[in-house]
């Protein structure tokens, strides 16, 4: 029976990660910060543990973990999936939307990381899925600072994957494409198409896509794949 956490579970991509990860011989922590309504419905697909938690702040994640690992004695998955995105110009950046991005971002998925990866160590196994972006790849205009944020996740990806890699724990990173969910709903209609017709298979994604790709990396089949960055974006970063 696998211990898997999941982070940012009440959006659209988590939720549909945990709805596809919700088999009786799993155990489910799912973390959110503030749409608990969202995540509660996912009590009717399983059993499952809730906890609220500001990934911005290192003590609420260490106090989360401790109560983790008390009640289920290890985590065998993270999957850090929470996230934040912002449109606008570089000029009109400020110090306060850097923070806001690089914290929710990135400083969210190291630390979370650090305080889960020790106790992986101590059970010599483990399993770390970073759901990034393919704007990490490739960029995006109006969003650099997402960009960034998403491009140092890839980096550190594969940088974690060298490191725990003799204790038995493989590290990927999920780029996924322009997803159908509600954090590209300021998209236009026209945006959103130029990307579908820049993309070879002619459509947006799915969260069931990204959901499909979490599934088997946490599988069995995937225990030789470590330090990849693999896009779920229907060709559009080739």
């Amino acid at each position: 029976m696998k211990t898997i956490l999941i982070t940012g579970a009440s959006g659209d991509i988590g939720k549909e990660i945990a709805k596809t990860l919700a088999k009786k011989t799993n155990n489910l922590i799912l973390v959110y910060n503030k749409n608990k309504p969202n995540i509660a419905e996912l009590k009717k697909h399983c059993s499952v543990d809730i906890f609220q938690c500001d990934l911005t702040n290192t003590d609420e994640i260490k106090m989360m973990i401790e109560k983790v690992i008390k009640k289920h004695k290890k985590i065998d998955v993270l999957i850090n999936c929470a996230g934040k995105s912002k449109f606008q110009q570089i000029q009109d950046t400020t110090e306060k939307d850097f923070y806001e991005i690089i914290d929710n971002n990135l400083k969210s998925t190291i630390m979370l990381t650090s305080a889960v990866s020790k106790h992986m160590i101590s059970e010599q196994n483990g399993k770390i899925i970073n759901i990034s972006s393919m704007w990490g790849k490739v960029g995006a205009s109006m969003e650099s600072l997402y960009s960034a944020s998403k491009g140092a996740i890839n980096t550190f990806t594969l940088a974690l994957a060298k490191e725990l890699g003799p204790s038995n724990i493989t590290v990927n990173a999920i780029c996924p494409g322009l997803i159908d969910t509600k954090m590209n709903i300021s998209l236009s209609k026209d945006t959103i198409q130029e990307i579908v017709d820049n993309t070879p298979v002619g459509r947006i994604g799915k969260p069931k896509d990204v959901a499909n790709l979490t599934e088997f990396l946490i599988s069995e089949k995937a225990n030789f794949i470590t330090g990849q960055i693999i896009s779920v974006d229907g060709g559009f970063s080739l």
